[in-house]
């Protein structure tokens, strides 16, 4: 094959992988920060399908962070790092201290003192999960004296069910499996997170339902670490485009994501 034949295929590859990925590339600086030495951390956790599950029959992995992560790295041209933490705190923990460089979660004023936002990306309903012969039957139920009403341990339903629920006793949980277990027991009444989770968490926890009604609304998004505001602006362009040609769409499909609804 002679030199002139392998510029033309060469061309043709780079054409066909540009023309692959959303957006146009990214410039050096931006790359850079959103992937410090060539690497993007993904910071994850196991039983959200809006971070990472596992399917059922292949243990494959996905959930709507691990893959717009991996699509993104594959787009800038760096190596995809996946960070599986046990809970969500620790990968918050993570993206402050920026050993994570991406991640997705609630995007709430406190949380955006630590680390920035993009635009959102879905809404989730918050709701409770319970099991047969629980005394929690609809969300006013929830808030009389004696009723224990899980959450898990440094999320912002800790922060704020106590003030929507005064009468009952909120209970922390360290890990989703952890609140699936302690329902299954009937050692809490309910536990109360966003619905993605906990219809997530109900085909774990024989006979549990998630009840009607909210008690609030989530808008979730992705995350970077503070200091990275090049990338963050690439990032935003990324994603207008990821979503114009469905990555997103294609990401919140294979998730099995259930209780959420996209942004108008």
């Amino acid at each position: 094959m002679n030199a002139s034949r392998r510029l033309l295929i060469a061309a043709a590859c780079f054409l066909v992988v540009s023309c692959a990925s959303p957006g146009s590339l990214p410039a050096a600086d931006e790359r850079d920060a959103l992937a410090p030495g060539g690497m993007l951390h993904v910071g994850v956790y196991p039983g959200s399908p809006t971070s990472l599950v596992r399917d059922s029959a292949t243990g494959a992995p996905k959930g709507i962070t691990y893959d717009v992560g991996k699509a993104l790295a594959e787009h800038l041209g760096v190596q995809f790092e996946l960070v599986e933490l046990r809970a969500l705190p620790e990968v918050l923990a993570a993206v402050k201290a920026g050993t994570v460089d991406f991640t997705g979660t609630n995007a709430t004023p406190a949380r955006a003192a630590d680390m920035d936002f993009t635009p959102t990306v879905i809404d989730i309903e918050l709701g409770f999960l319970v099991v047969p012969g629980s005394p929690v039957s609809s969300i006013a139920d929830a808030n009389r004296p004696g009723m224990r009403i899980a959450v898990t341990r440094g999320s912002t339903s800790q922060t704020t069910l106590p003030r929507i629920l005064p009468n009952a006793t909120i209970v922390p949980a360290p890990t989703l499996k952890a609140a699936g277990e302690m329902l299954a027991a009937h050692s809490i009444d309910a536990y109360a997170t966003n619905k993605v989770i906990l219809y997530e968490l109900s085909t774990t926890v024989a006979n549990s339902r998630v009840l009607d009604g909210q008690w609030g609304v989530e808008h979730w998004a992705f995350a970077v670490p503070k200091g990275r505001e090049k990338g963050m602006a690439y990032l935003r362009r990324y994603l207008e485009q990821a979503d114009r040609s469905g990555v997103i769409a294609r990401a919140v499909e294979r998730s099995g994501l259930r209780g959420a609804v996209r942004p108008q």
